[in-house]
């Protein structure tokens, strides 16, 4: 098996869900304690072996660039002013020269779409997929336990985790074939059934690992859902050619795209946070008196 070495990040989003907020700042940016989105999914990737970073962008989107890049007068004032933890926390972010790649989604036409945009950058090769809304404060990260079980079984998957059968008209939930400690192998996956429809309450969640034979099939896969070209058409189309298998993860994400999980993200992520979780756990019981 070729090893998962890139990972394709679509940040061509607009953040609907959390206007008036994204009006002028990419919601990848949106700061969840003292780092921007983006930071924690590139981060995960890393964690989990990845090489090199494939960003999917859109107009409005190049401060995403510059976040990944030296920022030359800041860097030279922190150095001046002795300010070497700040510096070092800042000098972080700047990933080795050539790991990040950037192309350009060009208009809105859904996940799949922004996928297929990348196609060229991978190559003939697996790669993971990280959706920039969810982020993980749990390590090892959903993206390394996903490249482990990928090593065990090859072939596709999907992250999932459970959730109450009454919220599976939320999510898309995976039809389970058979299971294997926490592999479960498909038979396909529903957007949004019903629950007395749902073929299992386990909920996917924006990280997969897909072999190249998934851009063929977005190549030629027509609208659907919202109108738009959806990654889960072709990954359903995909599963009846190759194996693809589920991978329940452990740990806690947050889906910072919506308004509450970026709350939920900033105080869960605060009280780990270990210089500040002292005084922000004693604030949060004063609010509760």
């Amino acid at each position: 098996m070729k090893p998962i070495r890139k990972v394709v990040i679509p940040v061509a989003g607009l953040g609907t869900r959390v206007l008036p907020a994204t009006k002028s700042i990419p919601k990848e940016l949106l700061p969840v304690v003292d780092r921007p989105l983006i930071d924690y999914v590139v981060d995960e990737a890393r964690d989990a072996g990845i090489e090199n970073f494939i960003l999917v962008t859109g107009r409005g989107k190049g401060a995403i660039e510059d976040y990944f890049d030296h920022a030359y007068e800041l860097e030279a004032t922190l150095k001046e002013k002795s300010k070497t933890k700040i510096l070092a926390d800042v000098e972080k972010t700047i990933p080795t020269a050539g790991a990040v790649s950037y192309t350009r989604q060009q208009a809105p036409l859904g996940l799949g779409h922004a996928v297929w945009c990348a196609r060229e950058l991978i190559g003939d090769e697996p790669f993971a997929v990280s959706l920039p809304d969810e982020i993980v404060s749990h390590r090892p990260g959903f993206l390394r336990q996903m490249v482990d079980a990928y090593e065990k079984v090859g072939g596709n998957l999907v992250a999932v985790e459970e959730v109450p059968q009454e919220d599976t008209s939320k999510y898309g939930v995976i039809a389970p074939k058979s299971r294997d400690g926490n592999l479960i192998e498909m038979t396909g996956m529903v957007e949004k059934p019903a629950p007395a429809d749902a073929p299992s309450n386990f909920r996917i969640i924006g990280r997969y690992v897909l072999q190249p034979d998934i851009f063929k099939l977005l190549e030629n896969q027509g609208k659907g859902a919202g109108g738009e070209i959806q990654l889960t058409d072709s990954m359903n189309s995909l599963n009846e050619q190759q194996a693809f298998h589920a991978c329940i993860c452990e740990g806690g994400i947050y889906d910072c795209g919506s308004k509450l999980g970026w709350l939920q993200a900033n105080v869960a992520l605060g009280l780990k946070n270990k210089e500040l979780s002292g005084d922000f756990s004693d604030y949060i019981r004063s609010q509760m008196k």
